[in-house]
């Protein structure tokens, strides 16, 4: 048994990549931690409910909900860390998050045989932490340098992530990443070696807890399209989805799922045409035990990652495999993350242009104009996930991983 601390300084509820790999090494009987934080009541509430039949530990090592020197000592530390970025243009690691130094005192605390460093700040504690004789590992659930376009990046520590990423990638016990594309570039960038591959997909178990209700659609006999994500905003393909609707000649319903960002369900509004604003609906966000249920009960499964962000051209979003778990037939943008899945599962998975209205709308309407097609599309996209892209088999690589001895850690392969 390992004493292993993972370390993120976010939610529990919002990274479920976390929430399988905790309870994947401590079913293994390791004694597993993981240093968090809370910083909103809802997702507080959330996570508690989680930890309730948990076998791993959350600390928060952050709670706003307190309110009071709780909350505003991290704020003022993260204040600090951008103007000093912002005036002195001087990159530091109190810019990364709010938690930063409280993760770090916490880390060294735990005294940890393992350290596995999720999210940004993360990356500068792993550091330290290295540097000063810890056995640290690192799991890049997305390129973090590389997670914004670069028009955005303004204010942003691009070049100390840069720096802690090829660092950690190429001292670390092992790195970790989402996809075959992103570790090919990480290593052809940072010169590292190549991290191995773990796919962010989702227990095959999970589909027994499919309630089989239909909560979100008015009409089961309409064709449904379904997108999801934290947030309903720019960036995120509904741009390509919005301009490809007065091309798409099938009667399909359209469902996002999300919380609106500012100005952007205006947006929506005043991009929707006129023919198709008794078809778009608006959800909100829902319990993570009922997120497979809600996918379940639609058609097809909308991925329109850009590829102009370089790590979302090189990752794979959680919804794709959250589709195929969920048995939809999905029509994903060609970034390089998602045509390395729609290769190896034919017929699940059809590509767009991304950017290109009319390669969306063909997509749509040949899915939705025969029901043969779409009913094949939509056991292909099952069958994928139960034979190759679930997390029962991905948890094994996982396990791997932590368990083999250091001199042994670089020369495990994972198959591809």
């Amino acid at each position: 048994m390992r004493r292993i601390c993972i370390l993120t300084g976010i939610h529990l509820c919002h990274n479920p990549r976390v929430i399988k790999e905790a309870e994947a090494l401590s079913s293994a009987g390791h004694d597993v931690t993981i240093l968090g934080g809370f910083y909103d009541d809802e997702l507080k509430r959330r996570d508690l409910l989680l930890l309730e039949k948990s076998r791993y530990r959350f600390i928060p090592v952050i709670d706003w909900t307190s309110g009071g020197l709780a909350r505003s000592l991290p704020l003022t530390i993260l204040r600090m860390g951008k103007l000093l970025f912002r005036t002195l243009k001087i990159e530091n690691n109190w810019q990364l998050g709010s938690a930063y130094p409280f993760l770090k005192r916490a880390a060294f605390q735990a005294d940890a045989d393992l350290y596995i460093c999720h999210m940004e700040q993360a990356l500068a504690v792993g550091t330290a932490l290295h540097r000063n004789g810890k056995r640290v590992a690192v799991d890049m659930e997305d390129w973090y340098s590389e997670d914004i376009p670069p028009h955005e990046r303004r204010g942003r520590s691009c070049r100390r992530l840069r720096d802690m990423e090829k660092y950690l990638l190429s001292n670390c016990e092992f790195g970790v990443c989402t996809s075959h594309s992103m570790a090919g570039s990480l290593t052809a960038t940072y010169g590292c070696k190549r991290p191995h591959v773990v796919y962010n997909t989702f227990p095959w178990a999970d589909r027994m807890t499919i309630d089989h209700q239909a909560k979100d659609r008015r009409v089961t006999t309409r064709p449904s399209l379904y997108w999801f994500s934290q947030t309903i905003g720019p960036a995120r393909g509904l741009e390509d989805l919005m301009n490809a609707l007065p091309l798409v000649t099938q009667d399909v319903e359209i469902h996002l799922r999300g919380m609106p960002s500012q100005g952007y369900k205006d947006w929506l509004e005043s991009h929707t045409p006129d023919n198709w604003k008794d078809r778009i609906f608006l959800h909100d966000m829902v319990h993570n035990t009922e997120i497979l249920s809600r996918i379940a009960e639609h058609d097809i499964g909308f991925a329109g990652e850009q590829p102009d962000c370089r790590s979302r051209n090189v990752t794979i979003s959680n919804k794709l495999f959250h589709y195929m778990l969920g048995g939809l037939a999905v029509i994903a943008s060609d970034t390089a993350g998602q045509v390395e899945i729609a290769k190896e599962a034919p017929g699940a998975i059809h590509l767009y242009g991304a950017g290109d209205p009319h390669s969306l709308a063909s997509r749509i309407n040949e899915l939705v104009a025969s029901p043969d097609a779409l009913k094949a599309a939509k056991m292909a996209s099952l069958r994928a996930a139960a034979e190759k892209y679930n997390w029962e088999m991905e948890r094994s690589n996982l396990l791997n991983l932590v368990t083999q001895s250091p001199d042994r850690i670089g020369h495990m392969d994972h198959s591809h």
